[in-house]
């Protein structure tokens, strides 16, 4: 397969990795589960990083209409579900088992597509849809490492990924930008967030916490906000400099790289069932890009 833009597709493979890395290692290893302040502080760092991009003019934000803005609140709480949920479920399930349910949100995509705005679908796409849902729903079926809390949460993420994407793929008539959404989402997080920490007993949880006054804890968070924030800018750079499919094959890439490395990193106990749910929902992703690729 060809890949155009080969450099910042590399660069984009490169943040994404390491950015799961270091949230696993945080989430999974230090064991820090307080995911208010964690996402919080994630979300704080790349609004900040962002806000000063745009003053120095690296970045062009126009956040300029307040009832686009207001309009877009219902979509910055889904992302908040999105990281919040995400967080949960990370901490207590495998990279690969993870991004395998994180992926199988195209179906609520697919479905609004066809069934609610009668779109052609081809019947390949159908088939790679039907793969990422049944290696999803067949994991929790034959997991050696079981966990339901974990699933419960991947559960919720999956839902709040697939309605963002249809309300982001109805939003792209609008005059907010990527950067213009991200923005508006960062600011949201980090307000809803700190608001929720204290209700949710993280805040004063996390005095509790073993590492709290550890350089590598507190490297490992520094890390974890800049990672996020140059794999957003890359993510909307490589968004923006190549096809739909072009991205949806870097993606791809990213995320099999990813779940191949990090049971070398984290360790994973899988059976033969569990592998091939894996790999079924990997060939369900790559049906989905060559069908994008060949715009059915």
């Amino acid at each position: 397969m060809y890949l155009k833009r080969p450099a910042a597709g590399l660069s984009f493979c490169l943040f994404y990795l390491a950015s799961y890395f270091i949230n696993k290692y945080v989430l999974s290893v230090l064991k820090f589960t307080y995911p208010t302040l964690f996402q919080g502080w994630q979300t704080l760092v790349g609004g900040f990083l962002l806000h000063v991009s745009w003053k120095l003019g690296w970045v062009e934000i126009s956040c300029s209409s307040r009832s686009e803005v207001l309009t877009w609140l219902p979509a910055s709480a889904l992302f908040v579900g999105i990281i919040y949920a995400g967080s949960r479920a990370l901490s207590r399930l495998p990279i690969p088992v993870f991004l395998t349910v994180h992926n199988a949100a195209e179906v609520i995509t697919c479905g609004f597509q066809k069934f609610v705005q009668k779109e052609q679908t081809s019947l390949l796409k159908i088939c790679s849809v039907l793969f990422l849902l049944i290696a999803a729903g067949c994991l929790p079926l034959f997991d050696t490492q079981f966990d339901p809390d974990g699933y419960f949460w991947a559960l919720i993420h999956l839902i709040c990924v697939g309605v963002y994407k249809v309300i982001h793929k109805l939003w792209k008539t609008s005059s907010l930008s990527d950067l213009d959404q991200q923005y508006i989402n960062y600011v949201f997080s980090v307000v809803l967030l700190a608001s929720a920490s204290h209700p949710a007993g993280d805040l004063f949880g996390a005095l509790n916490f073993p590492f709290l006054y550890f350089y590598r804890f507190h490297s490992s968070c520094c890390a974890s906000g800049l990672l996020g924030f140059f794999l957003m800018l890359h993510t909307v750079k490589l968004k923006s400099i190549t096809s739909s499919w072009q991205y949806a094959a870097w993606s791809f890439l990213a995320k099999v790289t990813t779940a191949g490395l990090s049971p070398f990193v984290f360790g994973m106990t899988a059976n033969v069932p569990t592998v091939c749910c894996l790999l079924l929902g990997g060939l369900g992703e790559a049906l989905l890009v060559y069908t994008e690729r060949m715009g059915t």
